[in-house]
């Protein structure tokens, strides 16, 4: 018997218990659904006020204001009762919901134009006034990932590019200009076209209004039990996260844990990748993680909290995550993730970058630059006991200029960053300052690439810019923990990529001081 309706059988009659029975026959409808309607008592949503028996003991009155099932910041809880019933009124309340209307898990799939969320319809008006039609006929509006295409090949066409206007009806988004075009080029659409509808039903169960319970992740972990980073299956299960059993929340749930995770098993003394064949890790790059590894798995030194127990403690490993964008505004559970794999480690997070507070205002107001405050830093010091996260709206080499955060120790510092774009031609130009001053503090460098195209043309833009003067600490490859779920790119409906696809890293060059005997 579900806690509603055992509720309402200890207070009510039985005249009142077979006006329940027949309500309970209505279609099923999710938490969340049931949270968003009146939270009117049981008693006053019936057409007449049952009698309640004088016998009965009643049960204390609850708060209602806080919802039923709350996410905690530091891991699961345990489940209460209940509190807020689905009233049992006329069918008025179930017809207008104060929340979008919630789709059902076999009714995801809508065209982006004729979607129920206004949100995906505005995208697709977005779209269709800046992307543009793929079709062979048209001049290319890109550079293609194909380096073999000829450059007289794009000079024979006649046809001007086109905005895209016509919706595909296995995937549900504009890609071509006209019927004509895309059935002209059905066989590469076929393609993506498959990934492209899985993109679309991604984003309306997004939307949809259920119920998460994907997003309760495990809490602290215990120091005895190891944890397997082989894949994403054997991390969750390991970590005590609830069971997912279904290929779409776990695509959900990987969009966000990619970001903490992708750090954590780079550094973690259980990391996947090895100097072993095919480990991907080369010999610098295990020294320089085996000094951060140090730091995060120190030895047991019988300290307590007692004035006998005092025992110096290595200061928290700085992680400079650079360029950050979306990674910034993630929920501070995420990447608490990243504390629980190090149960006796320290982090300090600091975000740099002139778009990690895009769209935070209400959030967090910027603080104004004073002379202890010299660059408006936002600092949220209680996420964890053993994290710290700071904030900076600004470039990372105006602050290096000023020894801000000097001095620089491989042993406590990391940088990190997250789909840079080093190579790409639009942005190649914010990051030509800012790579030989990383160089310079000899500390680890983690990249991460939308594609393997994407790692190659970073790399090769590092080794034009830098002359060499790097060591690679780990080949690029595909990330053990990359994102599940595949992104659409607004702007191209032909370009999908998931998060955090590859992974690589680099540091400044190293030498070695040798002496040399006298003759």
């Amino acid at each position: 018997m579900e806690p509603s309706i055992r509720l309402a059988a200890s207070n009510t009659c039985r005249t009142c218990m077979g006006f329940s029975a027949a309500n309970a026959a209505r279609p099923l409808m999710t938490r969340s659904y049931s949270k968003a309607i009146s939270s009117r008592s049981l008693r006053k949503a019936g057409p007449s006020s049952p009698v309640v028996h004088p016998k009965r003991p009643t049960r204390p009155t609850q708060n209602n204001n806080h919802p039923s099932r709350p996410l905690s910041l530091f891991g699961q809880q345990t489940k209460p009762a209940e509190d807020n019933p689905a009233p049992l009124g006329s069918a008025a309340s179930y017809e207008k919901p104060s929340r979008p209307p919630i789709l059902r898990p076999d009714d995801l799939f809508h065209s982006f134009t004729n979607s129920p969320i206004p949100e995906i319809r505005r995208r697709a008006a977005f779209i269709r006034q800046h992307a543009y039609c793929p079709h062979p006929d048209h001049r290319p509006t890109r550079i293609p990932a194909n380096t073999d295409i000829s450059p007289g090949a794009a000079s024979s066409v006649a046809q001007a590019p086109v905005h895209v206007d016509f919706e595909c009806p296995d995937c549900g988004i504009p890609v071509y200009c006209s019927e004509k075009h895309w059935a002209e080029d059905y066989e590469a659409h076929l393609q993506i076209c498959d990934t492209l509808r899985q993109i679309n039903e991604d984003d309306h169960d997004l939307r949809s209004g259920r119920f998460f319970p994907e997003f309760e992740y495990a809490g602290p972990q215990m120091e005895e039990a190891a944890v397997n980073m082989t894949n994403w299956d054997t991390f969750l299960y390991t970590r005590q996260f609830e069971a997912i059993n279904d290929d779409r929340n776990m695509r959900q749930v990987t969009r966000l844990l990619t970001y903490p995770i992708t750090i954590g098993s780079i550094l973690h003394e259980l990391s996947p990748y090895n100097i072993r064949k095919g480990g991907r890790l080369t010999p610098e790059g295990l020294k320089s993680l085996s000094a951060l590894r140090y730091t995060l798995h120190p030895p047991m030194t019988g300290s307590g909290t007692e004035i006998k127990g005092l025992r110096p403690e290595a200061p928290p490993v700085r992680i400079f995550i650079l360029g950050a964008r979306a990674e910034s505004s993630l929920p501070r559970n995420v990447w608490v993730q990243l504390a629980h794999l190090f149960p006796r480690g320290k982090f300090h997070l600091i975000f740099i970058g002139p778009e990690s507070m895009t769209n935070r205002d209400d959030e967090f107001p910027l603080p104004p630059r004073t002379p202890s405050n010299p660059f408006g830093a936002i600092v949220e010091d209680r996420v964890w006991p053993t994290m710290k996260i700071s904030t900076i709206v600004d470039y990372y080499h105006t602050l290096h200029k000023t020894g801000q955060f000097y001095p620089y120790d491989p042993y406590f510092d990391c940088f990190v960053m997250f789909h840079p774009g080093l190579g790409h031609p639009a942005s190649s130009h914010e990051w030509s300052e800012t790579v030989p001053l990383l160089l310079e503090t000899k500390a680890p460098i983690i990249v991460t690439g939308y594609t393997q195209y994407d790692m190659d043309r970073d790399i090769e833009w590092v080794k034009k810019t830098c002359g060499g003067e790097f060591d690679m600490l780990m080949e690029p490859g595909e990330n053990t923990f990359r994102s599940l779920r595949w992104d659409l790119n607004d702007l191209d409906p032909q370009d999908i990529s998931c998060g955090n696809w590859g992974v690589w890293a680099f540091r400044g060059k190293r030498y070695e001081a040798t002496t040399k005997s006298a003759e």
